[in-house]
């Protein structure tokens, strides 16, 4: 069955030593399958793991991939550097003998001097982020699939229901074809004349190659897998042999017949720039 280019999934869960996370993803249409990510540091060196698990389920389309971390788990550990405090100690304590100063250095002093503290942000190794994170990552596509499988059913529905059209109309022209043909020929004195305006005016192939070519778009759309690239070329196929079909036409009839199939193919070509 079909599936629409765009959807939505979004799901949240604990990971390990990071607290909630908030995975979305978001597709929309693109001729290829194109991934963009925004992602915070600590998941920047999960980025290809995350895209072969959504290549292995979309094949076209332009996918958002959001990671935001709701609330930390883990706070950052101070640190101190005792290493540089000490050697800031014994660099003051130098000064005050060899300028005879009298003043103590109290504590708030020393922890202010540069480097002595900071913060170190606790990170969690990719082999304890990486299970809990994939598991996120394919229930959020298990979302987006679905939305993109409901979207599809309905294209599905549309796209039926103009290729039907197409038939009727391509139906209306056969026979209005075959009977304004014989009426035409039987008004013409010779046989050159009447081969002459059959070359010119003969539309028997278009008829029954723009018929092919409607029944084979019907028959895809039936089929499951990305199909949109096949079909728009289906299309133009059909668009091919309708201008031909126009520009052949001596009837009134006829012609006004293939402008509204012309048009129920562009609707249709419309459509399936939603289609995976």
């Amino acid at each position: 069955m079909l599936n629409s280019m765009t959807g939505y999934g979004g799901k949240e869960a604990e990971i390990f030593n990071l607290g909630k996370v908030q995975l979305e993803l978001r597709s929309s249409n693109h001729k290829f399958l194109e991934i963009v990510f925004h992602l915070p540091e600590v998941f920047l060196s999960l980025e290809e793991r995350i895209k072969k698990e959504i290549e292995a389920r979309i094949k076209r389309g332009r996918v958002t991939c959001v990671i935001n971390i709701l609330s930390a788990q883990a706070a950052p550990r101070v640190f101190i550097n005792k290493r540089l405090l000490k050697n800031y100690i014994e660099g003051l304590r130098n000064i005050k003998q060899e300028l005879d100063i009298q003043d103590e250095v109290d504590m708030d002093t020393l922890i202010h001097l540069p480097g002595v503290l900071s913060l170190v942000e606790t990170k969690a190794p990719q082999a304890q982020i990486w299970p809990a994170l994939k598991i996120l990552v394919n229930q959020t596509l298990g979302d987006l699939v679905r939305m993109r499988q409901r979207e599809g059913r309905a294209l599905y529905v549309y796209l039926k229901t103009r290729s039907g059209t197409l038939k009727n109309h391509l139906s209306f022209v056969k026979a209005r074809f075959k009977k304004a043909i014989k009426d035409k020929i039987a008004k013409m004195q010779t046989d050159d004349e009447r081969v002459s305006f059959l070359k010119e005016r003969d539309i028997t192939e278009e008829i029954e190659r723009l018929g092919f070519h409607i029944q084979n778009f019907i028959n895809k759309i039936s089929k499951i897998g990305p199909l949109g690239k096949e079909l728009d070329f289906i299309c133009q196929e059909m668009q091919r042999e309708a201008n031909t079909m126009g520009a052949k036409s001596f009837d009134v009839g006829i012609s006004a017949r293939v402008v509204q199939i012309k048009s129920q193919i562009e609707k249709i070509r419309e459509q399936l720039q939603n289609i995976e």
